[in-house]
C-alpha cells in the first residue's frame, strides 16, 4: 500500500531515485500511463519492474541487490557517474526509508539507537541533500508502538530539513513551514489514529480524505 501510494506522487517525465528496501518496490507500481525513469546509485539509469524469478540476471540488481528489469536504452556505468548525477541535482525526486522524521523534516535513516558500530551513511546522504524532492516511505511506528514521526530526531541524522511527505501505513502527510499537514489517511484510520501514534502535533487540512489505493 505504501509503495503503491508513492508511486501515484510521480509525474511523467521524472528522474527519480528509489532507496533501499521499502521503497524499491515502489518501481512495481509506477502507472503505465507515465514515463518515469528510475536511476539506481549502484549505476543504472533505465530501471523496471522488480524481477520475476524467470528474468533473474545475477549481474542485474538494484541498489538494494534486488534482481530487477531494466527498460529499453537502459545504460550503466560507475559510481561516480552515478553520484555526478545525483550531486549534479539531476534527480526530481529520492524515495527514501527511514527510521524518524522530525516535525522539522530532518531524516534519520541509516543507523537506530541499537547500533553501536558498524555501517555507514552511505548514499542517502547525497539523495537526501540534493533532490528536488523528498519522499520517505515507513511505517509509522517502530515495532514496539514507538513513534517514528518525533518532535527532535533522537538518533544520528542522515540530513535537515530535507523531508517533503511522509507516507506511512497511516497516514500522508506533508512537512511544511507550518507543521506536520495531515493529507490524507488509511482506509479504516481516523485522524485520533494517526495522532495518537505521532510525538508531535499533526495539522488537520481542510481537504483532508482518503487514501485512493
Amino acid at each position: 500500500m505504501m509503495a503503491l501510494k508513492a508511486a501515484k506522487q510521480l509525474q511523467d517525465g521524472m528522474y527519480v531515485n528509489l532507496g533501499i528496501g521499502l521503497p524499491s518496490l515502489v518501481s512495481d507500481f509506477i502507472p503505465p500511463d507515465i514515463e518515469v525513469v528510475l536511476q539506481s546509485e549502484n549505476g543504472v539509469l533505465g530501471l523496471s519492474n522488480i524481477a520475476q524469478e524467470e528474468e533473474w540476471d545475477s549481474d542485474l540488481v538494484n541498489a538494494s541487490g534486488n534482481p530487477v528489469t531494466v527498460i529499453p536504452g537502459a545504460s550503466f556505468f560507475d559510481s561516480v557517474i552515478s553520484f555526478g548525477m545525483i550531486r549534479g541535482g539531476h534527480l526530481d525526486v529520492c524515495i527514501l526509508g527511514a527510521y524518524q522524521v522530525s516535525e522539522k523534516g530532518d531524516l534519520a535513516n541509516w543507523r537506530t539507537a541499537e547500533q553501536k558500530r558498524g555501517g555507514s551513511i552511505g548514499g542517502a546522504m547525497d539523495l537526501a541533500a540534493v533532490a528536488k524532492k523528498v519522499i520517505v516511505v515507513m511505517e509509522h511506528t517502530t515495532r514496539s508502538g514507538t513513534p517514528r514521526i518525533v518532535k527532535s530526531c533522537s538518533i544520528p541524522l542522515t540530513a535537515r530539513g530535507v523531508v517533503d511527505t511522509i507516507i506511512s501505513n497511516l497516514a500522508l502527510i506533508e512537512v511544511s513551514s507550518e507543521g506536520l499537514l495531515l493529507k490524507e489517511i488509511a482506509p479504516g484510520v481516523s485522524v485520533e489514529d494517526v495522532q495518537a501514534v505521532t510525538e508531535s502535533k499533526i495539522i488537520v487540512t481542510k481537504d483532508l480524505k482518503t487514501m485512493d489505493l
